[in-house]
């Protein structure tokens, strides 16, 4: 039997809207070198986002080569396995590969290729011992694939999903070459699988990708023993199968996660199958709040704060706030009073989550006018549909005073 943990897009070096991230990501991995040994983990999986940007700080870099170094300290058989994600430079991460290799940390980046220029699959499959330091297992491990990847598949309907779907085909015809009675193959991979759902940053980033990325669970082999998935931050089966699998983030990406339970996946091979699969509550080192639970009025929020209690706790630990107004129109000392209503609190003011009421006398929302428009409108128009909609409500008389006043000016300078 070997025991494995999966675990993904840990983003070091992100920042919460504008607060830096170390605390929660050292507390993250301290948490994970101590189940590491009370899980008696024998392989850990890394799905690729180690880092959250492609160029790294030297602090974020440190970190991560800091938990490497003590994980396999305190362990000497531990392998690891990291694949790149799209937010990883996969040169700069594979950088220090010879050197790690030797003890037993494996790193993917890049897809290699052979002197014929098609895939060099050797150099993805790698081999998984046992505590009796025989194979149990070969690991196909895929970073992100990006154009010239993934197989070229002429004169098809999708050459992403298609390609993608081609080069796990292939990669496990090479394992299977290399397979021996009794062991099996697990795959890793970074990419967005059909009918995943998706956080509030996923969105963004599948918004910058475009919709036709999306793997099918069809493209894993029935006989792969385990899928370790990672770029989608919700922990999750694909495709109604057990064993393919994203463990999600460690740490929350929005305040869409306030109750959401982020996860590491641990589960044994035995022969050829995966069993014994368990998620891993990761304890929550910031908190994420809102005040209050559902919009109201800026009156209203400001009670609420003022009726907040202090958080005891140190400042590194101190919650990311998220307050929710709702509001007739702009208000210029919003975030003003709402920092002054905080003073005392510790809390950390992350997000002014605002919407605004819709005027019931003007229930269409003006729409926005298309390129060829524009040049029929008059500046006071642009101003009335700008406003109307981002706000559901009509332009007041203060501000139209003070925009005549402005267009005036602007036609006397000229």
């Amino acid at each position: 039997m070997i025991r494995f943990l999966h675990t993904s897009d840990w983003h070091i070096g992100q920042f919460f809207h504008e607060y830096d991230r170390t605390y929660e990501h050292r507390q993250f991995l301290n948490w994970l070198l101590d189940t590491l040994i009370n899980e008696q983990i024998d392989v850990l999986l890394i799905s690729g986002d180690l880092f959250d940007l492609s160029n790294p700080s030297a602090a974020s870099v440190k970190l991560f080569y800091s938990f490497l170094n003590k994980a396999v300290k305190q362990n000497r058989d531990l392998q690891i396995i990291v694949t790149a994600g799209n937010h990883d430079s996969a040169s700069r991460l594979e950088s220090p590969k010879p050197l790690l290799e030797s003890s037993n940390i494996h790193i993917v980046g890049l897809v290699e290729k052979d002197e014929n220029g098609g895939i060099d699959y050797s150099k993805i499959i790698i081999p998984l011992k046992g505590k009796d330091g025989g194979i149990k297992a070969w690991c196909i491990a895929a970073p992100f694939l990006r154009m010239g990847d993934y197989i070229s598949i002429p004169d098809c309907g999708n050459p992403y999903t298609e390609g993608v779907a081609a080069f796990y085909k292939k990669a496990y015809e090479y394992a299977m070459s290399l397979k021996q009675e009794g062991q099996a193959i697990i795959a890793m991979g970074h990419l967005h699988a059909h009918q995943a759902e998706v956080g509030d940053l996923d969105k963004l980033e599948r918004l910058i990708m475009g919709g036709v990325e999306c793997i099918s669970a069809e493209a894993f082999d029935e006989n792969i023993s385990y899928v370790a998935l990672g770029h989608i931050h919700k922990a999750q089966r694909i495709g109604g199968k057990e064993h393919i699998r994203y463990c999600g983030s460690p740490l929350p990406m929005s305040f869409s996660e306030v109750n959401y339970k982020h996860q590491v996946i641990v589960f044994d091979i035995e022969g050829q199958r995966s069993e014994n699969l368990k998620a891993i509550e990761i304890p929550v080192a910031v908190p994420l709040i809102r005040i209050p639970a559902v919009h109201s009025s800026l009156t209203e929020v400001l009670i609420a704060l003022a009726q907040t209690a202090p958080f005891e706790g140190t400042g590194n630990a101190a919650p990311y706030l998220e307050v929710r107004v709702l509001m007739d129109g702009p208000e210029p000392g919003l975030r003003h009073k709402i920092e002054t209503a905080l003073v005392g609190k510790n809390l950390r003011l992350a997000k002014i989550d605002v919407r605004y009421k819709k005027n019931p006398t003007e229930p269409e929302k003006a729409s926005i006018a298309k390129p060829a428009q524009l040049n029929e409108l008059k500046p006071l128009d642009v101003l009335h549909k700008v406003y109307q909609t981002k706000y559901s409500n009509l332009v007041p008389d203060d501000l139209l005073t003070l925009f005549h006043r402005v267009t005036q000016e602007v036609n006397e300078s000229e």
